[in-house]
Protein backbone atom coordinates (compact mmCIF):
# COMPACT_ATOMS: atom_id res chain seq x y z
CA UNK A 1 0.00 0.00 0.00
CA UNK A 2 1.07 3.54 -0.70
CA UNK A 3 1.19 6.09 1.40
CA UNK A 4 0.20 9.80 -0.05
CA UNK A 5 2.56 12.02 -0.55
CA UNK A 6 1.90 15.54 1.16
CA UNK A 7 3.45 17.98 -1.96
CA UNK A 8 5.09 21.01 -0.51
CA UNK A 9 5.77 24.19 -2.18
CA UNK A 10 3.50 26.54 -4.91
CA UNK A 11 2.05 25.70 -8.00
CA UNK A 12 2.44 27.24 -11.03
CA UNK A 13 -0.71 29.06 -10.87
CA UNK A 14 -0.20 30.34 -7.14
CA UNK A 15 2.89 31.78 -8.42
CA UNK A 16 1.78 33.92 -11.07
CA UNK A 17 -1.52 35.19 -8.99
CA UNK A 18 1.29 36.51 -6.40
CA UNK A 19 3.21 38.48 -9.24
CA UNK A 20 0.24 39.48 -10.84
CA UNK A 21 -0.19 41.16 -7.23
CA UNK A 22 2.79 42.21 -6.95
CA UNK A 23 2.91 44.13 -10.09
CA UNK A 24 -0.51 45.91 -9.98
CA UNK A 25 0.87 47.15 -6.05
CA UNK A 26 4.04 48.41 -7.75
CA UNK A 27 2.59 50.32 -10.47
CA UNK A 28 -0.01 51.88 -8.60
CA UNK A 29 2.73 53.37 -6.12
CA UNK A 30 5.50 54.03 -8.47
CA UNK A 31 4.03 57.59 -9.06
CA UNK A 32 3.36 58.83 -5.43
CA UNK A 33 7.29 57.03 -4.65
CA UNK A 34 8.35 59.52 -7.41
CA UNK A 35 6.55 62.36 -6.23
CA UNK A 36 8.24 61.43 -2.98
CA UNK A 37 12.08 61.79 -4.01
CA UNK A 38 11.48 64.83 -6.32
CA UNK A 39 10.28 65.92 -2.85
CA UNK A 40 13.49 64.90 -1.22
CA UNK A 41 15.49 66.67 -4.02
CA UNK A 42 13.24 69.90 -3.91
CA UNK A 43 13.81 69.77 0.01
CA UNK A 44 17.55 68.98 0.15
CA UNK A 45 18.56 71.69 -2.68
CA UNK A 46 16.43 74.45 -0.58
CA UNK A 47 17.87 73.80 2.67
CA UNK A 48 21.31 74.39 0.32
CA UNK A 49 20.30 77.25 -0.57
CA UNK A 50 19.62 78.75 2.66
CA UNK A 51 22.47 77.77 3.91
CA UNK A 52 24.43 78.99 1.18
CA UNK A 53 22.92 82.10 1.72
CA UNK A 54 23.25 82.81 4.93
CA UNK A 55 26.96 81.84 4.62
CA UNK A 56 27.61 84.88 2.47
CA UNK A 57 26.08 86.85 4.78
CA UNK A 58 27.77 85.78 7.77
CA UNK A 59 31.02 85.89 5.43
CA UNK A 60 30.68 88.60 4.95
CA UNK A 61 30.60 90.29 8.35
CA UNK A 62 33.42 87.90 9.04
CA UNK A 63 35.35 88.88 6.61
CA UNK A 64 34.71 92.18 7.15
CA UNK A 65 34.01 92.92 3.19
CA UNK A 66 31.52 92.67 0.67
CA UNK A 67 30.24 89.51 -0.69
CA UNK A 68 28.17 88.62 -3.63
CA UNK A 69 25.64 85.80 -3.80
CA UNK A 70 25.31 85.47 -7.81
CA UNK A 71 23.12 83.65 -9.84
CA UNK A 72 23.78 82.34 -13.48
CA UNK A 73 21.71 80.76 -15.91
CA UNK A 74 23.90 78.26 -18.51
CA UNK A 75 22.91 75.90 -21.18
CA UNK A 76 23.95 73.13 -18.94
CA UNK A 77 21.92 74.03 -16.10
CA UNK A 78 22.90 77.10 -13.68
CA UNK A 79 24.53 78.30 -10.41
CA UNK A 80 25.33 80.26 -8.11
CA UNK A 81 28.36 82.21 -6.85
CA UNK A 82 29.58 83.28 -3.52
CA UNK A 83 32.58 85.76 -4.45
CA UNK A 84 33.97 89.23 -3.85
CA UNK A 85 34.58 92.06 -6.38
CA UNK A 86 31.81 93.90 -8.67
CA UNK A 87 28.53 91.77 -10.25
CA UNK A 88 29.69 90.21 -13.54
CA UNK A 89 33.28 89.43 -12.18
CA UNK A 90 32.74 85.65 -11.60
CA UNK A 91 31.47 83.25 -13.94
CA UNK A 92 30.14 79.57 -13.83
CA UNK A 93 32.35 76.81 -15.53
CA UNK A 94 30.54 73.33 -16.90
CA UNK A 95 32.62 72.12 -13.77
CA UNK A 96 34.80 72.77 -11.11
CA UNK A 97 34.75 76.65 -9.63
CA UNK A 98 33.84 79.53 -11.17
CA UNK A 99 36.36 81.96 -12.83
CA UNK A 100 36.80 85.17 -11.69
CA UNK A 101 38.50 88.15 -13.28
CA UNK A 102 40.90 90.86 -11.91
CA UNK A 103 40.72 90.99 -8.12
CA UNK A 104 37.40 89.18 -7.69
CA UNK A 105 37.33 85.44 -5.99
CA UNK A 106 35.53 83.17 -5.37
CA UNK A 107 35.02 81.65 -2.38
CA UNK A 108 31.66 78.90 -2.80
CA UNK A 109 30.19 77.91 -6.01
CA UNK A 110 27.21 75.30 -6.70
CA UNK A 111 26.12 74.36 -9.73
CA UNK A 112 21.91 72.62 -10.94
CA UNK A 113 23.31 70.66 -13.52
CA UNK A 114 19.75 70.57 -15.75
CA UNK A 115 19.48 66.71 -16.15
CA UNK A 116 19.11 66.64 -11.93
CA UNK A 117 15.43 68.01 -12.70
CA UNK A 118 16.04 71.26 -9.80
CA UNK A 119 16.29 74.67 -11.57
CA UNK A 120 17.20 77.87 -9.83
CA UNK A 121 15.71 81.09 -10.63
CA UNK A 122 15.97 84.66 -9.31
CA UNK A 123 14.50 87.95 -9.89
CA UNK A 124 17.98 89.40 -9.35
CA UNK A 125 21.73 88.35 -11.15
CA UNK A 126 23.82 89.20 -7.88
CA UNK A 127 23.22 90.16 -4.45
CA UNK A 128 26.03 92.06 -2.26
CA UNK A 129 26.09 91.66 1.41
CA UNK A 130 27.34 94.43 3.15
CA UNK A 131 29.85 93.66 5.89
CA UNK A 132 28.82 96.43 8.96
CA UNK A 133 25.08 95.70 8.96
CA UNK A 134 24.88 92.28 6.73
CA UNK A 135 22.12 93.69 4.59
CA UNK A 136 21.62 92.64 1.05
CA UNK A 137 21.28 95.10 -1.63
CA UNK A 138 18.89 94.62 -3.33
CA UNK A 139 15.97 92.17 -2.05
CA UNK A 140 15.78 89.38 -4.11
CA UNK A 141 13.31 86.54 -4.31
CA UNK A 142 15.58 82.94 -5.75
CA UNK A 143 13.45 79.96 -6.83
CA UNK A 144 13.89 76.41 -6.91
CA UNK A 145 11.14 74.75 -9.46
CA UNK A 146 11.33 70.83 -9.97
CA UNK A 147 10.59 68.98 -12.87
CA UNK A 148 6.90 68.74 -11.89
CA UNK A 149 6.51 72.80 -11.56
CA UNK A 150 6.73 72.69 -7.67
CA UNK A 151 8.45 75.23 -6.42
CA UNK A 152 10.42 76.63 -3.18
CA UNK A 153 10.61 80.54 -3.10
CA UNK A 154 13.55 82.21 -0.56
CA UNK A 155 12.54 85.05 -0.06
CA UNK A 156 16.06 87.36 1.07
CA UNK A 157 14.93 91.10 2.55
CA UNK A 158 17.03 94.09 2.28
CA UNK A 159 18.24 92.96 6.11
CA UNK A 160 19.82 90.25 4.45
CA UNK A 161 17.54 87.30 6.25
CA UNK A 162 16.08 84.39 4.17
CA UNK A 163 12.79 83.18 4.14
CA UNK A 164 11.34 80.27 2.95
CA UNK A 165 7.92 79.47 1.27
CA UNK A 166 5.77 77.56 -1.46
CA UNK A 167 3.34 79.05 -3.51
CA UNK A 168 -0.16 77.77 -2.62
CA UNK A 169 -1.85 76.64 -5.96
CA UNK A 170 -2.16 73.01 -5.51
CA UNK A 171 -0.18 72.12 -8.78
CA UNK A 172 3.05 73.55 -7.49
CA UNK A 173 2.90 73.90 -3.25
CA UNK A 174 5.31 71.86 -1.55
CA UNK A 175 4.21 70.24 1.62
CA UNK A 176 6.13 71.69 4.97
CA UNK A 177 6.58 75.26 3.63
CA UNK A 178 4.43 78.04 4.70
CA UNK A 179 2.38 79.80 2.10
CA UNK A 180 4.53 82.66 -0.13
Amino acid sequence: MRTPVTQRGITLVEAAIVVAVAAVTVTSAAPSFHRFIEKQRLDGAAAQLATDLRFARAEAIARNTALRFSVQATPWGGCHVIHSGAAQQCRCAASGPAVCDADAREIKTVQWPAREGIALHSNVTSMLFDPLHGTSTPAGTLRLVAASGRTVHHVVNVMGRVRACSPQEPAIAVPGYRAC
